[in-house]
């Protein structure tokens, strides 16, 4: 389980200090699948690299499984079981897809092992086991890419940050596939994902909701959508209009 005990964080603009996240508490239960969503420059993807250790925070503690986290470093959190998809994946120039996917597993794999995730991401893997980690690839095969790494490396608790942010509508099926395959079968871990697309939020066990990077809201998919979509009108202040509907 993750624990977020008011946490703020804020960075310096112009000599000024400018808040990016509000005294936020938040727990994220083991074997649940999380989903993060909220208005564009709400301070979500803020919060998941607080999470991973990329950035720490002003103030506030991280605890994961009760044991204090927010000092360790981003190698130490994923030895602990963090992993984390970033928004934009990172180029490996002279290394290979399988060197990386082993790499990200801890443990000594064959090719078949490497090729049965980079299947689960919708990649041929005849086509791709071989290729170097550079600019070659682009932004869609290098986001499935990752998040096979993420599989390899089956986290205790897993982070996407929007996922499916530059993959075609094929591929985006493809991933929702790929997460509800992860709940299913690695049964002690959780994920959580920063995304818009109503399709990721339906199938949330959680949702919650970051706006002006405090917590907005926070439930079931039952209790959140509406106030989403604009069909609650009991708390107004929660609308944001940002769910995106596939193609959008």
């Amino acid at each position: 389980m993750l624990e977020l005990k008011n946490i703020s964080f804020g960075v310096t603009e112009d000599n000024a200090e400018k808040e990016i996240i509000r005294d936020i508490s938040l727990t994220i239960p083991d074997r649940k699948m999380v989903v993060i969503t909220g208005p564009n420059g709400g301070g979500k993807s803020t919060l998941a690299r607080l999470i991973a250790g990329i950035e720490k925070p002003s103030s506030g503690r991280i605890f994961m499984d009760g044991e204090d986290i927010t000092d360790m470093s981003v190698t130490d959190r994923a030895k602990k079981g963090i992993g984390y998809a970033f928004q934009q994946p990172v180029k490996f120039k002279g290394i290979q897809v399988f060197d990386l996917i082993r790499l990200a597993s801890g443990k000594k794999i064959g090719v078949g092992d490497a090729c049965t995730y980079l299947s689960a991401v919708g990649l041929c893997a005849r086509d791709y086991i071989n290729r170097e980690v550079n600019s070659s690839l682009s932004g869609g095969e290098l986001k499935r890419i990752e998040i096979a790494t993420v599989l390899a490396k089956a986290s205790s608790i897993s982070v996407f940050d929007e996922p499916e942010a530059g993959i075609d509508l094929w591929s985006f099926q493809n991933l929702i596939e790929v997460f509800e395959g992860m709940r299913k079968t690695i049964k002690d871990s959780s994920i959580l994902i920063i995304s818009h697309q109503e399709r990721i939020l339906n199938i949330a066990d959680e949702i919650v909701v970051i706006k002006a990077g405090r917590l907005a809201a926070q439930g079931t998919k039952e209790e959140v959508m509406p106030l989403l979509t604009g069909t609650d009108s009991a708390v107004p202040e929660c609308k944001m209009g940002a769910v995106q509907r596939e193609g959008e």
